[in-house]
């Protein structure tokens, strides 16, 4: 089911609206010039700061509080059950959840890592401030959510995730101002665009915003060589 958004008397699907947005104001916004020739707006250097040296996120939460959340944001999951320990005539049964990513996803997301523009904030995010490897397994999980078909994902679909994940994961919710920092430097117009854009891709998910820390590993398992899952931002050391 394709999620629409409405305008006047005419009805866009999520994936054309995207799109268009990706491309919007040629002249004048990062979009057409961060997709086609690489640049950007917002300063050469991230503004750097000491890591937190015990990150806290949400994810660390009991697992009864995590399967409580769980359930209240992702409605009606898809459950199975796996013997978790088997001892003479008793085993115990853990309750799990089945994936929804499949390896076009991965393949999606690898490919927008060559994208200049992502590349370039990669590099840029140097303390990891926002794209750690859990947040960016993150945005696998939102792109099999979220019902589109692998050509139409573009980099903006890759901030809308990024941004969603830190949303949810982060306690301190300051550093994912720098994905607008690095978009648009100081400028605050495309900001509400954003954050419409980010509306429609949560809807397209069907609410379904919630990751689990064992999900983001099971993504990470996929390809473990990829260079982005040694971004581990417990193992950063800061020199002043």
């Amino acid at each position: 089911m394709v999620t629409t958004w409405m305008v006047g008397s005419w009805s866009l699907p999520l994936c054309v609206m995207l799109s268009k947005f990706a491309f919007f104001n040629q002249s004048s916004t990062w979009h057409h010039q961060a997709l086609t020739c690489g640049e950007i707006l917002g300063p050469t250097e991230p503004r750097e700061e000491p890591p937190p040296t015990s990150p806290k996120r949400k994810r660390d939460l009991s697992s009864d509080s995590e399967d409580n959340l769980s359930e209240l944001l992702e409605p009606d999951p898809k459950l199975v059950w796996s013997i978790e320990t088997l001892c003479g005539l008793r085993m115990k049964l853990k309750r799990r959840r089945v994936s929804t990513v499949r390896p076009e996803h991965h393949e999606v997301f690898t490919r927008l890592l060559e994208d200049p523009v992502v590349k370039k904030f990669l590099a840029w995010d140097k303390m990891l401030r926002v794209s750690d490897k859990y947040l960016l397994s993150m945005v696998i999980a939102y792109f099999s959510r979220a019902g589109l078909f692998s050509w139409q994902y573009r980099p903006i679909h890759f901030f809308l995730a990024l941004y969603l994940a830190n949303d949810m994961e982060e306690d301190n919710q300051a550093p994912k101002q720098d994905i607008f920092y690095f978009l648009y430097g100081k400028s605050y117009a495309q900001r509400p665009m954003f954050h419409k854009l980010r509306f429609q891709f949560i809807r397209s998910m069907r609410w379904r915003i919630w990751v689990s820390r064992e999900e983001c590993e099971e993504i990470q398992a996929y390809n473990p060589e990829l260079w982005v899952w040694a971004r581990d931002r417990t193992k950063l050391t800061y020199n002043p």
